[in-house]
């Protein structure tokens, strides 16, 4: 519970007791937080500190505000992770291929993960996209399934960590490099080999083989990762 706040930096003591009730569980994914008001009686600080406080609670994507509605922990966190890597790829000058090196430790534990936990549900859901990819000629169709294929993988690995990870990673690499990912999908020689990595990642995650599944998902980001030469 809240409790009364003494700092010459009153506002960052406000922060820490918010984040520790959701640590707590005190607090929850889209929670209301108690009124300006009630904060400032409660934690017996100012007006100006709980607002400072809120307004740097949503400048780093952990609380919401809605119209008329008050103040929210937000439900959602994967885009608000997209906009903190996009500037520390450009202030640290980073290569486009650091991007889809990430990308490749993460899907290859994240099969390994999904192997293990995936639904049959989801499987039933790969199994879907692999004959829309086989029947559908339009690569932008195919673009859309591919994306639909990874995430159905990192929501089957069960750890949510990941799932946001992989979300935020995936969607910096589409806004660096999406010229490149289209070119490859584009090329003739390439479109037989994507889909036959798909389908052996398919299989294995069936069979819930957790080793030949991190294989498999390792082979295909390395042939995605040496069709872009980004090095």
């Amino acid at each position: 519970m809240f409790t009364p706040v003494k700092s010459t930096k009153v506002y960052e003591q406000v922060i820490e007791q918010i984040k520790y009730m959701i640590v707590s569980g005190e607090l929850k994914r889209g929670d209301r937080l108690p009124p300006e008001r009630e904060l400032v009686e409660r934690l017996q600080v100012s007006r100006t500190s709980v607002r400072e406080a809120l307004r740097a609670l949503q400048i780093i994507g952990l609380v919401e505000c809605k119209q008329g509605g008050g103040n929210f922990i937000r439900e959602q966190f994967e885009d608000n992770l997209i906009e903190p890597l996009s500037l520390m790829f450009t202030l640290q000058e980073s290569k486009s291929s650091e991007i889809l090196e990430l990308r490749r430790v993460l899907e290859v534990e994240t099969a390994t993960l999904a192997a293990r936990n995936i639904s049959d549900a989801d499987i039933k859901s790969l199994g879907e996209i692999i004959e829309r990819m086989k029947s559908h000629p339009d690569e932008d169709e195919n673009v859309v399934l591919d994306k639909d294929f990874h995430y159905i993988i990192a929501r089957a690995s069960k750890n949510n960590l990941i799932i946001s990870i992989l979300t935020a990673v995936s969607s910096l690499m589409d806004s660096f490099i999406k010229e490149a990912r289209e070119a490859i999908i584009n090329r003739d020689e390439n479109k037989e080999a994507l889909l036959e990595h798909h389908e052996k990642i398919y299989r294995a995650l069936a069979e819930h083989n957790d080793k030949k599944a991190a294989k498999v998902m390792e082979d295909h980001m390395n042939m995605i990762i040496r069709n872009m030469d980004l090095y």
